[in-house]
């Protein structure tokens, strides 16, 4: 990602948390874990030595549904079906409710009992009371896999948690055998009205048959069929059909035959009408017709015309001609006949049929009350049988054959010798484990509402920033602790990382900025200029932030003349700068603000000022204000080269170093990269490798012999005197 001053900064991938991350945050917020762990524990541990005592005693019974001992009229014994939990469920609230245990609070005279020992004589308990209270004292449950109940029952007393553990199993079995003779009784109470009902129906509907059938005059020859007086039977009905149908297909044959045949030639006819209709007669004339011919082909050759025998023959063959075809126009006249008497039949069959239908459908309109009521008398009949049969049954079944108990005491609770609430050992392990679990739910639910910096990760992930440096916590002043303090080379690293990430080696102002106050922003300048000059730069550091100025009391100055007295043309630049311990390092307070002069840092007395220590020193500080609060700081990023944004470990919440730095950006300053303050390197695994090895190796410095720390005493009187002489170094400005 480019910012606006053209740097590069590579964005930082989305990370997952490892198991080090886990542990981090524990070691982060352990107080918290410890502390709620400590009052969940102290406080199981004092309610579980408070509790009352109490005792358990628990009844076992085997419940199953009811059967029969012999099978009944039903065909067949009543075997309990396969295994039914809703069932069981069932009966566990039975067992709890007020129908079994009024039944327990009146055989104990639990009122009385309980009154003694949860109220005064003066206000009784009534029985909702008693029962609310026994309820909470009864716990059942079910052996795995089996159809037996535990009914445990807890109380003070031994006795009576024994006692009220077997009442409940006997006022369960009473309920159970009252139940099944309650319900049979009712049963069959309700059958015997419905079959009185039944009866007076079929009493009521066989006058109604009786009466219809007399007025309509319907005989039935057997109980399943009946007609009206002057219908036709089935069995005639469907034989006329039949002929009916027959008729009609010998007509239509004949039709067909004759309108075929009426039409043709006589020579035609000739070749058909034996083969369509064969008749003897024409049969025999046809042979003796041909038979002439043969004759007649026969003389031809040998005999004229005029002989006797062709005569004869010629004679003979015109009279069969005129016999075969009279016998042609008989035989047509004949199938005309034929097909007029076959029509006939067809229609008068037709119509003996159509009449016979016309006959039944009127019948059969007349009859259809008849039929309804007959159906209703029939049904009504096969429901009072079955009702009848029904309540026989069930008296049987119920009533006088012999029923297994469904509800059996298996074991009889016993007094118990021991109490068993509370259970102090699992109470105060579940208190360890439960407040353990609260204290580490708690801490990683105050680390998620936790949006403020935590990791190098999270700044340049969500800032698109490099970070520069990380300053550990409880850092000294480098100017009193001297360039051999531990505590310098984190600044020694972020002096190193400023000064490979400037562009050009002609940016030397640096001013520090921050979101909110405390972030550490002027120590972290004072110590960083103090590493630059203590690498022999000529370093200068200008206590801009006018709102609260604070580098005057590190220095033990005075700030009554300084960079306000310089702008207002009160004093010169000479005057308004101060010398330090350190020969290159030189200090220019903030002076007095005049409540005039509040955009002072924006005059074009300031640029000038710029301008002119760039040209005088190598490197010139400029400490401000946060730049959330006041514009100081925004004017201050926008005129020096360079800017870093000082954000505390764990202080303020991410946008709002967002927001800080995109002020930055909006005015045109150069944010060079971020510097983490405030480290905690000791409980912060991703912190410890900026600084442990420099920290042990300082400390194996200050374990070396004595001679070592004689040839530090010549360096300190020469920065001694290098200080006494620092008025001259200020005459040479």
């Amino acid at each position: 990602m480019d910012n606006s001053k053209g740097y590069s900064v590579q964005a930082a991938p989305e990370t997952k948390l490892h198991f080090l991350d886990y542990w981090r945050i524990i070691r982060v917020r352990k107080t918290v874990i410890f502390a709620v762990f400590l009052l969940v524990v102290m406080t199981t541990t004092m309610v579980t030595f408070f509790l009352t005592e109490s005792y358990s005693s628990t009844a076992r019974i085997e419940v199953d549904k009811d059967t029969l001992d012999v099978e009944g009229l039903g065909g067949g014994r009543q075997a309990a079906s396969g295994f039914d939990p809703y069932w069981m469920q069932t009966q566990f609230e039975i067992m709890q409710s007020q129908i079994i245990l009024y039944r327990v609070i009146e055989k104990l005279n639990l009122n009385e009992k309980y009154t003694r020992r949860y109220s005064t004589p003066d206000q009784p308990l009534r029985t909702d009371e008693t029962f609310g209270i026994l309820r909470r004292k009864v716990s059942l449950s079910q052996s795995r896999n089996t159809t037996l109940i535990e009914i445990r029952v807890f109380s003070e007393d031994r006795q009576e948690a024994a006692d009220i553990a077997n009442t409940v199993a006997q006022a369960y079995k009473e309920y159970r055998q009252e139940s099944r003779k309650d319900l049979a009784t009712r049963g069959i109470a309700s059958l015997e009205e419905q079959l009185r009902g039944k009866s007076n129906e079929v009493e009521r509907l066989q006058a109604q048959v009786d009466y219809l059938s007399k007025q309509l005059e319907i005989s039935e020859i057997d109980p399943y069929s009946m007609r009206m007086a002057g219908t036709l039977d089935q069995d005639t009905l469907r034989r006329l059909e039949g002929l009916r149908v027959e008729a009609d297909a010998d007509k239509v044959q004949l039709e067909k035959l004759y309108n075929e045949l009426k039409d043709k030639s006589r020579d035609e006819l000739r070749k058909t009408i034996p083969i369509a209709v064969p008749d003897p007669l024409l049969q025999g004339l046809l042979t003796d017709y041909n038979s002439a011919k043969q004759k007649q082909a026969l003389l031809a050759p040998d005999y004229g015309a005029e002989h006797p025998e062709v005569l004869r023959i010629n004679k003979l063959i015109q009279t069969c001609e005129a016999q075969i075809n009279e016998r042609l126009e008989g035989v047509l006249s004949g199938l005309s006949t034929r097909l007029a008497s076959y029509t006939s039949r067809a229609k008068t069959l037709t119509d003996q049929v159509e009449d016979a239908k016309r006959k039944e459908r009127i019948a059969i309109e007349k009859i259809r009350p008849y039929q309804a009521a007959k159906e209703n008398l029939e049904m009504a009949k096969q429901i009072k049988n079955a009702l009848s049969l029904r309540v026989s049954q069930v008296e049987v079944d119920n009533l006088k054959m012999p029923t297994s108990s469904m509800v059996k005491v298996v074991d009889n609770a016993e007094p118990s010798m021991t109490p068993v609430r509370p259970n102090k050992t699992l109470n105060i392990s579940l208190g360890v484990v439960v407040g353990l679990i609260l204290g580490v739910g708690l801490a990683f639910f105050i680390e998620y509402l936790d949006t403020s910096v935590k990791t190098i990760d999270d700044v340049e992930r969500a800032l698109q920033a490099p970070v520069l440096g990380v300053i550990p916590q409880n850092v000294s002043i480098l100017l009193e602790a001297g360039p051999e303090s531990p505590h310098a080379e984190p600044y020694r690293v972020l002096r190193t990382n400023l000064l490979f990430s400037r562009k050009d080696d002609r940016l030397n102002t640096i001013t520090l900025v921050s979101g909110g106050a405390g972030e550490g922003k002027s120590t972290t300048l004072f110590n960083l200029a103090t590493i630059f000059a203590q690498n022999g730069s000529r370093v200068l550091i200008v206590d801009s932030d006018l709102r609260r100025p604070s580098l005057h009391k590190l220095f033990k100055v005075s700030n009554s003349i300084g960079l306000t007295s310089c702008l207002l043309k009160q004093n010169s630049l000479v005057e308004v700068i101060q010398t330090t311990p350190i020969p290159t390092l030189d200090f220019m307070p903030s002076g007095k603000l005049p409540s005039s002069s509040i955009g002072i840092l924006s005059s074009p007395q300031m640029k000038e000022l710029v301008y002119e220590l760039k040209r005088r020193y190598d490197f010139v500080f400029f400490d401000s204000p946060p730049i959330m609060g006041v514009s100081d700081a925004s004017v201050l990023a926008s005129m020096v080269d360079m800017t870093l944004q000082v954000i505390q470990y764990r202080r303020y919440p991410q946008p709002m170093t967002i927001r800080a730095k995109q002020l930055v950006e909006k005015v045109g300053g150069n944010l060079l990269g971020i510097v983490l303050n405030n480290i905690n390197m000791s409980q912060d695994e991703n912190y410890y490798y900026y600084s442990g090895y420099f920290e042990d190796y300082y400390s194996s410095k200050e374990n070396l012999d004595t001679s070592d720390k004689e040839t530090k005493k010549p360096s300190a009187d020469k920065n001694a005197a290098k200080a006494a002489a620092s008025p001259e170094i200020k005459q040479k400005y």
